[in-house]
Formats: structure tokens, sequence, C-alpha cells
């Protein structure tokens, strides 16, 4: 969820060209697409394909490098802190779900101090992180919900792929990709479109819960 509330997806490509470069390949548009929203592990898994370098190498770059990045300055995406503001008001329980390493989500979490999370989920928090279902399932449990009445906001198709397996309900807000309304998911082009009553809304009309 980090890139639904700060933008990190471009510093992420960054970060993975020019990893990419100095080991002497060049990250082409499938290779954007391929690595967004992904971990560092499943990154430096792909890169590994093509580049030879040790799997452990990458991962230890594409982490230290993206969590420096991220510390100096990611800004909010528009709507964000507005609508974490309106759900702490009204008690709605939050957690921030991401494939990122934990450092870089903690550093996001701290640059959104005043609208504190009830959970907080990293790649290395779960046996399995985005695609699979496992943060969400995780962090549900941690809020007491069940996952069907929860609202997954994302901007990956990976973390999309990701709630849709565990059952949530998704609000997707693209930041790179593309990604396409189907049922049970609606498409926004930001968080300013986005408030508390819409989110119980698309709870109410997936059938998830009472009128």
């Amino acid at each position: 969820m980090d890139g639904t509330l700060v933008d990190t997806e471009e510093l992420w490509l960054d970060v993975v060209g020019e990893v990419y470069a100095r080991h002497g390949g060049t990250l082409g548009p499938q290779g954007r697409e391929a690595v967004l929203g992904r971990s560092v592990e499943d990154t430096a898994e792909l890169l590994y394909g093509s580049l030879g370098v040790p799997r452990a190498r990458l991962a230890d770059e594409l982490g230290r490098e993206f969590t420096e990045a991220v510390a100096e300055g990611a800004a909010p995406r528009p709507g964000a802190l507005r609508l974490l503001a309106a759900l702490r008001a009204e008690s709605v329980p939050t957690a921030l779900v991401s494939a990122s390493p934990r450092a870089v989500v903690r550093r996001i979490a701290e640059s959104l101090d005043g609208h504190g999370f009830d959970a907080v989920y990293g790649a290395e928090d779960t046996p399995r992180t985005k695609p699979a279902p496992d943060p969400y399932l995780a962090a549900a449990a941690r809020l007491g919900a069940d996952p069907a009445r929860c609202v997954a906001v994302e901007d990956t198709p990976t973390g999309v792929a990701s709630a849709e397996a565990a059952g949530c309900v998704v609000l997707a807000v693209p930041s790179v990709q593309a990604i396409s309304p189907a049922p049970g998911r609606t498409v926004l082009a930001d968080l300013t479109l986005a408030d508390v009553g819409l989110l119980r809304s698309l709870v109410r009309e997936a059938g998830k819960e009472p009128a």
C-alpha cells in the first residue's frame, strides 16, 4: 500500500534501473512492468536471470539504495493524507501492507506520523509477499477483520492480485501501470475522489455487508 500513500513507485523504478545498468543491463518497458510492485527478493531473482550477478548482492544493493531514496523524501500522493485522517477520525482500523522491505515501510509509516496504522507489514513479515495473499490475510487477522469486509487500496497489478487472492474488496489508484475495473474492484484516478463513505459503499456493493 505504500505506493498508494506516497510516491514510491518511480523511486523504485529508478533504483532498479540504476542497479541494472551498473551491472551491464538496460531496464526497458517490459522490465519496468515486471518489477513494479515486486519485493526486493523477487526483483533480484528477475535481474539475476539476465545478469548472472549473485542474487544476494543484487538484493542488498536494491534494498539499501531504495531505503536511502525513500529516506531522502517521497511525496504523499494526492488525497492520501486526507483519507487517512478521515479514517482515523471515524476509528476505522487500518493497516499498511507492502512488498517493500521492512526498513522502507517503517520510514513511510514514520513520515505519516499522526495518521497511525493499527498494523504494518513489510516483505519480511509473512512467509510470502505480494502477489501472494499472505500479507493481506495477516493484516486482516491482526485487525480482527474478515478479509472480505476489508478494502485494500492498491496502485499496482501485483498488489491488486494479492488483495483479491485474500478475498478483499479492492480500490485501485494506478500510479504507473494501468489497472482495469473488475467485479469487486473499483478504479479511481487518485484518492482525492475517495472518502470513508465510498469505502463503506464498496463493501456493501460487493455483498459483504448488510445495506
